[in-house]
């Protein structure tokens, strides 16, 4: 599984690890390899039992894939950077073989190869959290040109999709507003530059320092949309607003 959906990218650390995250939007789990989904609150048969969907979700994950360290360690070496030799390894690790069975395993004829084979791993492991600091970092160093347009400095997803400029901000709104700018939305469309146009536009309905109910907020967005939950997913995924975690309360984020 190499084609990973958007979904995935947008999940933390932790859900990416249990393979599943709970949308509130939908009130539903979502598995993150295949994107099957299940709704909280119904609960579900397996062998004569009855699971909650928390519980029905890590089943399917199990049955269906394995587990979520095989479908993650089998992903193409420019997702994971690993080469074959050191995905076998890993999964031997991963199977609780002590080094001398390793060894014995790989014909290597030396522990101290494995040994030497753990340490590098490590030290890719502290590579990687090094790195993923620097991005964050480099994500909140925005660009304060004039000629671009402005975006919250606490956006999750600051990268080069940003940059636009006032005229591709006029063209891509006359596109997908084409009864003007007050709405319908004719389209969201999939690419993120034109996204991020229309998320800024529909983020000038809202006032920055007031608080509003989920109800408040998807009254605004369903003027623009009839699908007013992504509207509103997506103006949370992007950064431009912000909520409390049980979802009662949202604000423009500054």
């Amino acid at each position: 599984m190499n084609d990973l959906s958007e979904l995935f990218w947008q999940a933390s650390l932790d859900e990416i690890k249990q393979g599943y995250l709970y949308q509130k939007q939908t009130d539903e789990f979502v598995c993150l390899i295949c994107g099957k989904s299940f709704a909280n609150g119904v609960i579900y048969p397996h062998q004569e039992q009855l699971y909650a969907a928390r519980k029905y979700i890590a089943i399917h994950i199990a049955e269906q894939h394995h587990s979520t360290f095989e479908v993650l360690i089998n992903l193409d070496k420019k997702l994971t950077g690993l080469t074959d030799h050191q995905k076998i390894i890993l999964e031997l690790f991963y199977q609780g073989h002590a080094d001398n069975e390793i060894a014995k395993t790989l014909n290597t004829g030396s522990t101290s190869t494995i040994r030497n084979h753990r340490f590098s791993l490590r030290e890719k492991q502290k590579q990687a959290k090094v790195f993923l600091a620097i991005m964050e970092l480099l994500g909140e160093q925005i660009p304060k040109k004039q000629t671009f347009i402005d975006i919250p400095r606490s956006s999750k997803m600051v990268d080069d999709r940003f940059a636009i400029t006032e005229e591709e901000n006029k063209k891509i709104l006359s596109t997908c507003f084409k009864q003007g700018l007050s709405g319908p939305l004719t389209l969201f469309p999939l690419k993120e530059k034109k996204r991020v146009a229309i998320l800024r536009h529909l983020l000038t309905n809202f006032e920055l320092g007031k608080t509003y109910t989920e109800k408040e907020v998807n009254s605004i967005l369903q003027q623009f949309y009839p699908d007013y939950v992504l509207l509103r997913r997506y103006l949370i995924d992007y950064g431009f607003m912000d909520r409390t975690q049980d979802g009662s309360s949202y604000w423009v984020r500054n």
